[in-house]
Parts: structure tokens; sequence; C-alpha cells
């Protein structure tokens, strides 16, 4: 019996509960006859035999998952399982493995980077499985095998406590963590299905409007068209995604508290969500007068229905896009991957450094303004009507530094190779915050395709990084962590 066995068992039952989120896509295929019926199945039969034999080699391991394992289990999960999901990418598109395991990776991070061209021609089944990928990573299936693997035996608080992002993971909705899994996943659904019928309503098909929906609550970018949302020119739309990027990048556990006590309060009390809103309204103000200055549009009302869906698709880490942002001035397109490193929250389905360690950071600069003025002066740092704790505050500062030398270290990396520094950097940006489009050759009219494969494994690389909240993932690559 090896050391991680019960980690190697646990990943057996995800491997296999992944492989049943194939049938949504071969029911398609098969339904519609699109021609990936047989890519579809062979990697269902696939992904399902594998994780059943991990499952059945580890079977007789009843043991607990320890904290160290959680780490390892997460580290899997986000790295192995694209391996399967890039499957019909190989099988059906021809792609090389590089850019299906980079396709696999940017739909299961809710990234939405994409090196695929004429999405409007692909078999509706792969555009499903995309949308999909996205929509099963935006929560993070460990939160959905949370609220199963307790049933089989396998405890699952140390995976939850690995993958809920945000720096205060102590706090629990419910007090068993089962019951928290589910309870995410309700509202979740809930707020995905409210989002569809919406798109339905405003005149999407209802394929569009279902893969649609995956893609915006997930905050992950893909879309079933290469115009993106733009392809619709409309208005209506363009209000819904909005509305629904917005709700996204709040805090889940304060959807599922407002859920359940039928009231607005818990936004409200929400420490984030005040500063979350009032840096999108400042953002839309400020970019809306000064492309509207600078004659990007003729008119200041058409500069504002822009602005307002691209500050927040960019601010949310979407990535949607209805006009090509590349051709304003090179301020707004800077300001608004500036707003993705930060402006959503903790719990959210959004990436970057999240709006609560943002507010902690400035808090503690500005604590140490105060003490450089006045030595003897004793000033806490209040969030939401509680002092942070000291270990808190270190934590955030560790996650800052790690988050800017991986950044700077990345986009060095890109550049040797003789890349431009505005695509260099815009690409890490984009791929560590898990936005997607970023400026360049890697703007919003362009994707990913022009990168060679060097600079696809590092973008893939930053992908993960930033899904897995950097932490997560450097743990497992440090000698410490296998040491017995």
């Amino acid at each position: 019996m090896t050391r991680f066995a019960p980690v190697y068992r646990a990943f057996g039952l995800i491997l296999m509960l992944f492989g049943m989120t194939l049938l949504a896509p071969i029911a398609l295929a098969h339904w519609d006859g699109d021609g990936a019926e047989r890519s579809f199945d062979l990697a269902f039969l696939l992904t399902v035999l594998c994780g059943a034999f991990l499952w059945a080699r580890y079977l007789r391991c009843k043991s607990d998952l320890k904290v160290r394992d959680g780490f390892l289990l997460i580290a899997l999960v986000w790295t192995v399982l694209p391996l399967f999901a890039a499957l019909p990418f190989l099988l059906q598109l021809g792609m090389t493995p590089t850019h299906a395991y980079f396709e696999a990776v940017a739909g299961m991070t809710a990234t939405g980077a994409t090196i695929i061209s004429g999405l409007d021609s692909l078999p509706p089944s792969i555009n499903l499985w995309r949308c999909l990928m996205h929509w099963l990573g935006g929560m993070g299936l460990i939160v959905l095998a949370v609220a199963i693997l307790p049933l089989l035996g396998i405890g699952g608080r140390q995976m939850l406590q690995v993958e809920i992002p945000g720096p205060m993971k102590d706090s629990k909705m419910t007090p068993r963590v089962t019951e928290t899994a589910k309870g995410l996943w309700r509202v979740y659904f809930a707020i995905t299905a409210a989002c569809a019928l919406a798109y339905r309503w405003a005149g999407m098909s209802g394929f569009d409007a279902v893969c649609h929906a995956f893609s915006t609550v997930a905050l992950g970018g893909f879309s079933t068209h290469d115009a993106s949302i733009g392809y619709f020119n409309s208005p209506t739309i363009e209000t819904i995604t909005i509305v629904f990027m917005f709700l996204s990048g709040i805090n889940y556990a304060t959807h599922f508290v407002a859920f359940s006590g039928r009231s607005l309060r818990p936004y409200l009390r929400d420490p984030e969500a005040g500063w979350y809103l009032g840096v999108l309204v400042v953002s839309v103000i400020l970019l809306t007068n000064y492309i509207w200055k600078e004659g990007v549009y003729p008119d200041i009302s058409t500069a504002f229905r822009h602005v307002i869906f691209h500050v927040v698709s960019i601010a949310t880490t979407t990535g949607y896009t209805t006009v090509d942002y590349g051709q304003w001035p090179m301020f707004a397109g800077l300001w608004m991957i500036f707003l993705c490193s930060f402006a959503t929250s903790a719990g959210s389905t959004g990436g970057g450094i999240k709006m609560l360690r943002a507010i902690l950071l400035y808090k503690q600069v500005y604590r140490e303004l105060i003490r450089a003025m006045h030595p003897a002066a004793v000033y806490n740092v209040r969030l939401g009507g509680q002092t942070a704790p000291q270990s808190v505050l270190f934590a955030v500062l560790a996650f800052a530094f790690i988050y800017m030398v991986c950044t700077v270290t990345l986009t060095l990396a890109l550049s040797f190779t003789g890349l431009d520094i505005v695509t260099a950097f815009t690409a890490v940006a984009a791929c560590i915050n898990n936005l997607g489009p970023g400026l360049g050759l890697v703007g919003p009219a362009n994707n990913y395709q022009a990168l060679a494969d060097f600079h696809l494994w590092v973008c893939t690389f930053a992908m993960l990084l930033g899904r897995l909240e950097i932490f997560t993932l450097l743990v497992v690559l440090t000698p410490a962590f296998w040491r017995k």
C-alpha cells in the first residue's frame, strides 16, 4: 500500500465522476449526428476505465485524507483531468497534444484562452464540451466531489479547505462540509439556470443559451461563435451578460446566505461587495469619458455601452468581447487588465488575487503609513467589523509577493524568446488571472494560436498557478512536500 494510496483512490473516484460529465456531449453528438460521436465515446471509455482502475487498485485503503493529501489531490485534479478533457480535441479536431492540453486547461480553469478558430462551424458537441468544462471548473469539480465522496467513505474537508479560494478558508457556511458543498452547488445551479432562461428570452437559441450560461456564470468566456457576444449584436443580451457576470464575481458564500435567508442584508454586510461595485462604477465612468474624448466613438452613449460591457467582462475575468478593445487607446486596455488582477471577490468563480486580499493589502499599507507618522499608535487592520489576524496579513503579503514574482518571471520567460513585451506581459497577466484575452498578438481580435509551443506551456503553467491560487501548486513542487 503506497504512501498516497488515499489520494489515488479518491482521484480514481473523481476521474470516474468526471467521465460521467462526458455523457452530455455524447448524447448531443449522437442525437445531432455531428460527427464527433466516436471521439467522445472513446474519451468516455478511457476516462472511466482509468478511474475505475485506480479505484479498484486502492480499494482496500480505508484511511482518510490528510492535509498534505489534499494538496496533492487538488494538484492532480487540475493537472491530470485536462489530459482526459483534451481527448475530444485530439481525436476529433486533430490538434497537437500541446494545443489540446492548452485548450483543456483553459476550459477547466475557466480562463477562456483559446487557440481554436472557426467556432461557428465546430460540431455542437465540441462547443458544448468547451463550455461545460468552464462550468465544472468554475466552482471547482472538487467541491462537487466533496459532496459525494463522504458517502463512499472518503472525507472531504481537506479537499474543500484547499479548493475554496480566498485567504480566510476556515469559515464554514454550514457545520458539515458536505452540506457546504451542496449549498454552493445549489446556488451555482440556480444562477446558471436563471442565466440560461434569460438568454433564451433575449433571443438566443436554446443551445447558445445553455453554452453561454455555463461560460458566463463560470466567468470563463468561451463562446460558440468567433465574434463572442458581439455575434448577437444585442443590447439586451449584453445587459443580461453584464448582470450575471457581476453576480458571479460576488462571493458565492454571500449568495448562499442571502438565498437561504431570503434577504439582501448579506450583500450589505459583505466587506468586499461595496469595494467591488465601487471599483467597477468608477472604472466605467473613467473609461467612458476617456475613450469618448479620444474620439473612439461618436457619442457618449455608444462609448458607455461598450465600456460597461468590457469593464465588467475583463474585471470579472470572463473575457467576453463585443468589439476589438485592442483598438482603443492603450491605457484603456491596460486599466481593464489591471482590474482583473484583484476585482472579483474571494469565493467567486473569478481569478486574480481577489478583492479581499487587495483590501487587506491597502489597509496594511495605510497602517504602516500611520505608524511612520505615529510610532506609538496602535492601529489594527479591521475588515467587516473584525480585526484581521496577523497570520492572515502575513499570508496575504506572502501571496502578493509570490504573485508578483510569478508574473514577472513568466513575462521575462516569454519576452526572452523575442515576443514583444505587450503580448508577453498581457498573455501572462491574462492567464495567471484566468482572464483569457490580452493585448497584442493575444488581443480580443486574435487568439493564442500565434504563440509557439513553449509560449503555450508557459501560459498553461500560469493558468494552473492562477486557478490553484499559486501556493497550492507550488507546495506540491517543493522537496519538503515529498519528505516523510
